[in-house]
């Protein structure tokens, strides 16, 4: 197999599994706060910026237009 792609299903695979053991370990805490938290936060923060990496071009012009208007919005006037 390609070096390339070697390093790419390794690299999916640790992710796969990390995120798995993550589902497995929550699955019983429900909502509730606990010491996994900041995993949580941390795919979650990975996740936003992988959708702003791959979608980056779509959301830029809506972004920047809703963001004018939700600043003047957001200060009562």
């Amino acid at each position: 197999m390609d070096p390339k792609t070697d390093k790419l299903v390794r690299r999916v695979a640790i992710v796969t599994t990390a995120v798995a053991a993550y589902f497995l370990l929550t699955q019983d805490y429900g909502p509730n706060p606990n010491a996994l938290d900041p995993i949580k936060k941390a795919i979650n923060s990975a996740e936003a910026v992988v959708k702003s990496y791959i979608f980056k071009s779509r959301e830029e012009p809506r972004g920047k237009e809703g963001g004018d208007t939700s600043i003047t919005h957001g200060k009562g006037q």
